[in-house]
């Protein structure tokens, strides 16, 4: 007759894998790459382009140079997490001095005051012909 079989310890699947050592990952880079990626799809609202691509631009900093320094890996995910963070910023950036321009302009404020005024659609849609007249001029 043939001994039952026992179920395998804790020490026994311990022993069946050994440890290969500390796990290194580099969680920075991915949440760089990611970051920086929705940055540049998200660059014409300030919080998708300016606060997530500075934070890609950050996390891809640091993760960079936890790679060179040999304490993780990801190092070219990381630098371009970083640089599309940075496209990100700068794209949202020129287009919010952009949209802050055509606000500032006298056309605009003409257009504003035009509108307020209007008391039937008819009057603000002249209202817009008269902006857009003054735009192309």
């Amino acid at each position: 007759m043939s001994s039952p079989e026992q179920p395998p310890t804790r020490a026994d699947s311990m022993r069946a894998h050994p440890d290969t050592g500390a796990h290194r990952n580099n969680g920075l880079a991915v949440a760089a790459l990611i970051l920086g990626i929705l940055a540049v799809i998200l660059f014409w609202t300030v919080i998708g382009g300016v606060v997530l691509g500075l934070l890609a631009l950050i996390f891809g900093i640091i993760g960079a140079r936890r790679a060179r320094g040999g304490r993780a890996p990801h190092g070219t995910m990381s630098v371009v997490g970083a640089v599309l963070g940075a496209l990100g910023v700068i794209a949202s950036v020129v287009i919010i001095a952009i949209g802050a321009s055509i606000l500032n302009s006298d056309e605009f404020k003409d257009f504003d005051d035009c509108v307020r005024h209007a008391d039937t659609k008819s009057e603000r849609d002249a209202c817009t012909e008269e902006f857009n007249r003054d735009i192309n001029n």
